[in-house]
């Protein structure tokens, strides 16, 4: 059984990880370290895999190891990230798939950049990754209605900000 649980790990990275890179690329907007956060996700996820007692819960297990190494690296780098001076700052990278081409515009992905973590989590999660809120609730391990909470706080910020730049423009 055990051997089972490992193969199915396994298995559902290979069928994911393209979802998986787009979740931690959406966090730390550099593809090296997208692809860094990765790994070590996929490490801690097959080093840790003997612990799971249902099947069912791979994919929002290995969600919620993504999206806590992607925390983890932004926390651990934060203060570099800060100090680099602006002129030395790298344009952002575009990942095909997660650009333009799978959003309205630039400015609603730099309006979701500026959210809260938490309810940036709920965003990308709901609509990038297209997973469920019960989902996003076993993800982020909060309650169902502190997800649904932040959605809705987090779509009026969205909103908001969106009105205001298209105002900006008028």
């Amino acid at each position: 059984m055990k051997q089972d649980i490992y193969d199915l790990t396994v298995a559902y990275i290979l069928e994911n990880q393209e979802k998986c890179y787009r979740l931690a690329y959406s966090y730390v907007q550099d593809r090296d370290s997208a692809l860094d956060v990765v790994q070590n996700a996929i490490c801690q996820a097959l080093e840790k895999c003997w612990g799971i007692r249902n099947r069912a819960a791979i994919k929002t297990w290995f969600y919620r190891i993504v999206v806590n190494e992607a925390l983890q690296y932004l926390r651990k780098n934060k203060k570099e990230i800060s100090t680099e001076p602006s002129e030395m700052r790298e344009e952002p990278y575009q990942e095909e798939g997660f650009g333009k081409a799978d959003m309205e515009s630039n400015e609603v992905y730099e309006e979701i950049q500026k959210l809260p973590e938490e309810m940036k989590t709920v965003i990308i999660l709901r609509f990038y990754e297209e997973l469920s809120l019960q989902e996003i609730s076993d993800v982020t391990k909060t309650n169902l209605s502190t997800v649904k909470s932040r959605l809705y706080a987090a779509l009026k910020k969205l909103q908001k900000g969106l009105e205001e730049i298209n105002y900006e423009k008028a």
